[in-house]
């Protein structure tokens, strides 16, 4: 898939743990695992407001394309 998730690489740099995102932005730890993991075939523009709020970031250190 060309779609690249970088949360994982976001929530370390921030020094946070998935249970600790997840109590922020609001989002179930399931959900969250789904994303992180790159499983997820959408996400809600809402949703990724909250976790670049959150992790302060913008939503391309998040989401990555890579042409293959």
């Amino acid at each position: 898939m060309p779609l690249i998730v970088n949360l994982d690489v976001m929530m370390a740099k921030r020094k946070m743990s998935l249970n600790e995102l997840s109590d922020k932005v609001g989002i179930t730890l399931s959900n969250l695992s789904i994303l992180k993991t790159g499983k997820a075939k959408a996400i809600r523009f809402s949703t990724l407001e909250a976790i670049c709020e959150v992790l302060d970031c913008q939503p391309g250190d998040i989401l990555e394309y890579r042409n293959s």
